[in-house]
């Protein structure tokens, strides 16, 4: 059996904000089918985003491809149809009307995974993309308060230089992304 069930990856349309329900729906349909070992990995992308609300920092998982779930899968006899058929499923990508489901090819797989797998090492991915001459407020630290402008942005370390008049002298601050918000 090793031989013939060959998997490749297919991507799944699915209704935006359901990802993860559907992907869970998937597994547990394939399973409950006694099919499960036709279906490898179920995977949504996704990368860390830490946002500032109420001056605390919130992590949490954003869906890369809102409204797509990767499926390594061997798509013999029903399992396309087992996988349609799931509330929630618009189809696969790429299918051609009543066509077969087009599977990726390996390059764009180990992009998205790679891409998936470099998401998860940088968590501190706060995208916030700032300006030189902005003007912002500070929002953590002693300056809590105080505006400021954009002097330097130091992408790798996510820090910004931010000249903030205080009693009167214009002083520089090192500032982190997460320290700051526009104004």
């Amino acid at each position: 059996m090793a031989d013939n069930n060959v998997k490749k990856w297919y991507v799944v349309r699915a209704v935006s904000g359901q990802e993860n329900k559907i992907k869970a729906y998937i597994e547990q349909e394939v399973n409950r089918v006694g099919m499960g070992d036709y279906i490898s990995q179920v995977l949504v992308p996704t990368e860390k985003v830490v946002s500032i609300k109420d001056g605390k920092k919130i992590s949490k998982d954003k869906v890369y491809f809102p409204g797509y779930v990767m499926v390594e899968a061997n798509l013999t006899g029903e399992i396309p149809h087992i996988i349609k058929s799931i509330t929630g499923v618009i189809g696969f990508l790429g299918e051609t009307k009543g066509g077969e489901p087009v599977p990726l090819r390996m390059a764009e797989v180990n992009r998205m995974l790679g891409r998936v797998d470099e998401l998860s090492v940088t968590t501190e991915n706060v995208n916030i993309p700032y300006s030189i001459d902005e003007t912002v407020k500070v929002i953590d630290g002693p300056f809590n308060g105080f505006n400021g402008t954009i002097e330097k942005i130091n992408e790798e370390k996510r820090k910004l230089e931010v000249m903030v008049k205080i009693f009167g002298r214009k002083t520089p601050l090192e500032l982190s992304f997460t320290q700051v918000e526009k104004v």
